[in-house]
């Protein structure tokens, strides 16, 4: 059985690209009728929260992602301990003394040289003794894991085949001098110890894959039964990447400013190359999704589609989907009026000022004739759909003007704004007091 796993570190909100990587696991396990675990690397005590943890939580659920079980690192430090020692026992770690600033100083220095900046391994050359002296001194060591001299290959499953030179990379380190494990081994012992047969991360992550490789035949698993894939970074259209600004951008902060799950879900199927832009069910995505045809440079996931498609998903919502959301009073008609017209649901509350609250209109320059004249001939009440057709029909014929000489400054004075719902819609709501009092302030 497929078993796969996200595994965020705890220490901040989800971020979209975070997300993304859930919802490929997700949908990779649902589409084999395999099994997902939520894992949280919440070994970084100092940053781990488990309010973020929570967050996390309801983040994935808020956009349709389900797993089959919990897991976090810090209930799992005896699985860690034991590893380590396995590997001590291996020879495959060993004890090394230097500090961070002698390390440092040696990779400037061959950095200097023009050499590459690959640890010496000089710590394998003390002998047993130079060892217990050292450690007589009251000094820890920190551990690193000697890695083989292979070139390691594997094929990807998004990406193709690759391979990690491993005589150019540097022996990790494993146990810090307090004891601690690596995020690293602490995965590779988890991925081990659950079963994982697919991992699959972004692509920032491929570069710890020949290290793991090596980790799981040393703790005696074999690289067989698990295989890689590895996301290419969200772009911006093809034409760059995103770096911080959508990529970086976390669910909690799309929700409150007023994106719906369904539009993320939309613009999830553009970036996993899932046909149409129509928000689907989780099992009907899973049916038509495959690693193999995720975008191989970069998925495009920006700030304009994904509140072009929020507009759009919110004129299909009715009044019952957003009444508690709206603010207090807000109508079925008002929503009827606005939906459509906002790229975020927040946006309503500032049209819910302009139909029943205050607002002070701008001064329109030159307008001063034509809009005191709208007021004068604004209908008496009651107001029903056809008043701003009737009302600007006679404003016309009395003024000589149309189109957007009449429509425009009409618009900003109702509504402090220069585009937004049709005016039809929202007059009626408005008022004529309310109405008269925005024309004789804009015409002042």
């Amino acid at each position: 059985m497929i078993r796969v796993r996200f595994a965020p570190a705890p220490t901040n909100y989800m971020s979209v690209s975070a997300a993304r990587v859930a919802l490929v696991n997700c949908l990779h396990a649902s589409r084999h009728g395999g099994r997902m675990l939520l894992r949280f690397d919440d070994l970084d005590q100092d940053r781990s929260r488990p309010a973020y943890a929570e967050a996390i939580t309801r983040d994935l659920r808020w956009i349709g992602v389900e797993w089959n079980e919990t897991l976090r690192q810090s209930e799992r430090l005896d699985l860690y301990t034991a590893a380590i020692e396995r590997l001590k026992q291996a020879g495959r770690l060993y004890p090394c003394f230097e500090s961070e600033e002698e390390l440092r100083a040696k990779r400037d220095l061959r950095q200097r040289r023009g050499q590459a900046t690959v640890y010496d391994r000089a710590m394998l050359k003390l002998q047993p003794e130079q060892i217990a002296a050292i450690q007589a001194r009251g000094k820890r060591p920190h551990w690193r894991f000697r890695l083989s001299d292979r070139t390691v290959s594997w094929d990807d499953l998004v990406l193709g085949p690759r391979q990690a030179k491993l005589p150019s990379v540097s022996d990790p380190i494993l146990v810090t001098a307090d004891g601690r494990p690596a995020p690293v081994l602490a995965s590779v012992v988890d991925d081990i110890d659950t079963g994982i047969t697919h991992i699959i991360r972004a692509e920032d992550n491929a570069g710890n894959t020949g290290i793991q490789i090596e980790l799981l035949e040393a703790l005696g698993s074999g690289n067989a039964r698990v295989r890689f894939g590895h996301l290419p970074p969200l772009g911006d259209g093809g034409r760059a990447r995103m770096g911080r600004r959508v990529a970086g951008m976390t669910l909690r902060g799309l929700r409150a400013d007023g994106i719906e799950a369904a539009a993320i879900a939309a613009c999830r199927a553009r970036t996993l190359s899932v046909d149409g832009i129509a928000p689907a069910p989780m099992e009907n995505m899973a049916r038509a999704f495959e690693l193999s045809r995720l975008p191989g440079l970069g998925a495009r996931f920006d700030a304009a589609l994904l509140l072009s498609l929020n507009r759009q998903l919110l004129g299909t919502l009715d009044y019952a989907a957003v009444a508690d959301r709206l603010p207090n009073g807000a109508t079925e008609a008002f929503w009827l009026a606005v939906r459509g017209r906002i790229d975020l649901l927040n946006e309503a509350r500032g049209w819910w000022d302009v139909v029943a609250g205050t607002i002070v209109p701008p001064v329109i320059d030159g307008a001063k004739a034509f809009l005191t004249a709208a007021e004068d001939m604004l209908p008496a009440e009651p107001w029903d759909e056809a008043v701003w057709a009737d009302w600007t029909a006679a404003l016309g014929r009395a003024t000589g003007r149309a189109g957007d000489a009449l429509a425009e400054p009409l618009r900003l004075a109702l509504t402090g704004e220069d585009h937004g719902p049709d005016l039809a819609d929202l007059l009626p709501l408005m008022g004529r007091a309310r109405a008269a009092g925005r024309l004789r302030i804009a015409a002042a």
